[in-house]
């Protein structure tokens, strides 16, 4: 959830000037879990921190068959995802795999601009309610991703996945 709606933030920049989470630890959404002398970071604080590059970046535009995923009578694009150019250049994808039960595989093309890879991380978890605890701190972690070259830029996303990458 925190990645969607990073991505409507970033699709309305010209409306939404600034965006933040209330608070940020030992809440309801926390970024940040302390119990006496431990802390532990949650997939919310891994979120915000897979999408820095996309701060004080300009938002590319970008087209995609997002497939669709259905549940019950809700029917959803199956992938969401953002494009961004930071300040130094680097252009960066972020791509949310709505889907809690199946991959996705993602092809990445531009005209005019030929990539030769993505390198970037993807934050995925054993399960779509998997939570990081003080017995397991890191069970849902970022971990490298990188999207393998050929007539397109292809990645393949985890099932209830967030990744962000960039592209070269």
């Amino acid at each position: 959830m925190a990645a969607l709606n990073l991505n409507i933030f970033a699709r309305h920049g010209a409306r939404v000037r600034a965006a933040n989470i209330a608070q940020m630890v030992n809440v309801l959404q926390a970024m940040i879990f302390t119990q006496k002398e431990k802390m532990l970071l949650t997939p919310t604080y891994h979120v915000f921190h897979l999408y820095v590059p996309f701060q004080d970046a300009t938002l590319v535009p970008l087209e995609f068959a997002a497939g669709t995923y259905k549940s019950g009578d809700i029917e959803l694009p199956r992938v969401d995802a953002i494009a961004a150019r930071d300040p130094a250049g680097k252009l960066w994808v972020a791509l949310t795999n709505l889907d809690p039960s199946r991959a996705a595989n993602v092809e990445l093309a531009s005209s005019g601009v030929k990539f030769t890879r993505a390198r970037g991380q993807v934050l995925a978890a054993p399960r779509i309610d998997s939570v990081n605890t003080f017995g397991a701190p890191d069970l849902v972690a970022p971990k490298p991703l990188t999207a393998t070259a050929g007539k397109n830029l292809s990645v393949k996303l985890p099932p209830a996945s967030v990744a962000v990458l960039a592209l070269e």
